[in-house]
């Protein structure tokens, strides 16, 4: 016996309404701290906004079989691809946005800047997933050639956007595919073995490109860092020697001082002493830290917790495969975010401009992830319950 009923996940959409609550919050509380242009935003209600546009995006995932993603899969990534590259060429260069040395928006009339990177972090979940799906239907008996076959499927179709996101650049935005795809590689049913021999095969090189570096600095060293680490090296030297580099580590030494001045309970609503540039969007952690303390910061970090608890049992609990890979795909996403976000803001990670997901500003990463979590809502709701387990 199974049953078919429609299921709703409420702890999801609970976590997310609280997730708004505390966004719309601090945004409210941080406005009069702007300055600039930032300052000429009403930010709180613009997010409320995008929450709402999102929660209507929800929804209509919710009416769709999640299955039905797969007919369009390469429809959604042609798009994908098609505005990274008219990036990568400025064109047409009337709506191409650049803002600190990167050109990672699109400036629309009347609904303003939209960023391709983060509707394509989804686009790549779910081209990864159905390549993944594909592959598997085909090759049911699994050897190290249908292995490695599929191992490169996997990165032609991950790199060509993680290699135009870099471009643009955006460490943040690379780095998040990187971990879309490390996710959706460990699910994929690739050998183990193949994949530690290959993970070997690449720190070697890396071991070996590291001691000629040191060997022959001018040359290996100097091509390094003009090509590689040109756009990086600055952020990694502010974290690494914060005194040596006070320009580079401007926002981190600032960001651990508006924390570690929020103790244990904070300084209470609205009362902040450190100004923190970007701080409504990429440094929203440090604002919530200062004002409700370890406490808040510890259930800021439990909601998402639960959120991410709440995703694995959804990809566990799929009766479809191609469900559990979608439901990896968006873990790794959400998971390497926050990570990245909340360890910039505390120092435990170098800097890299990325939200946090569901709290700070910005409507193309909020209808982004709300697309992201309307799909596993629907991956749970159309997941049948058995009486007995031996009838799956």
């Amino acid at each position: 016996m199974n049953s078919n009923k429609f299921r709703l996940d409420l702890t999801i959409i609970l976590v997310l309404i609280l997730l708004c609550i505390v966004s719309s919050f601090t945004l409210f509380e941080l406005q009069p701290t702007l300055s600039g242009l930032a300052a000429q935003t009403q930010y709180m209600p613009r997010q409320i906004m995008w929450y709402v546009l999102g929660a209507v995006v929800i929804a209509v995932m919710m009416l769709l079989d999640y299955d039905r993603l797969r007919q369009l899969v390469w429809i959604f990534y042609g798009i994908g691809i098609v505005m990274l590259l008219m990036l990568f060429f400025k064109f047409p260069a009337a709506i191409i946005n650049e803002a600190n040395g990167a050109t990672s928006w699109f400036i629309l009339p009347g609904i303003g800047s939209m960023q391709p990177a983060e509707f394509v972090k989804v686009f790549v979940v779910i081209a990864l997933a159905h390549v993944i799906m594909s592959h598997n239907e085909k090759n049911t008996v699994r050897t190290n050639k249908t292995d490695l076959l599929l191992l490169v499927k996997l990165f032609a179709v991950a790199l060509p956007p993680m290699l135009l996101v870099a471009s643009q650049p955006d460490l943040g935005g690379f780095l998040v595919l990187s971990a879309i795809l490390g996710a959706t590689i460990l699910v994929s049913g690739i050998s183990w073995r193949l994949l530690l021999t290959i993970l070997g095969i690449v720190l070697g090189i890396g071991v070996f490109v590291a001691i000629l570096s040191f060997i022959f600095p001018n040359q290996v060293g100097g091509f390094l860092q003009e090509t590689i680490f040109k756009h990086v090296e600055s952020r990694f030297l502010g974290w690494l020697y914060p005194e040596k580099y006070p320009d580079s580590s401007y926002q981190y030494r600032l960001g651990l001082m508006a924390i570690g001045s929020g103790i244990l309970l904070g300084k209470g609503a609205s009362n902040f002493q450190v100004s923190i540039p970007e701080r409504h969007t990429d440094y929203i952690f440090s604002a919530i830290a200062e004002q409700f303390g370890f406490i808040g910061s510890a259930i800021v970090l439990f909601l998402f917790f639960i959120l991410i608890y709440r995703m694995i049992q959804v990809g566990l609990e799929s009766n479809e495969p191609f469900g559990s890979y979608l439901s990896a795909g968006f873990i790794g996403m959400f998971t390497y975010q926050i990570f990245q976000n909340i360890g910039m803001s505390v120092g435990l990670v170098p800097i890299t401009g990325l939200p946090l997901p569901f709290l700070s500003y910005g409507g193309s990463s909020t209808l982004a992830y709300m697309i992201a979590i309307g799909i596993v809502l629907n991956i749970h709701s159309r997941t049948r319950t058995f009486m007995f387990e031996t009838q799956k």
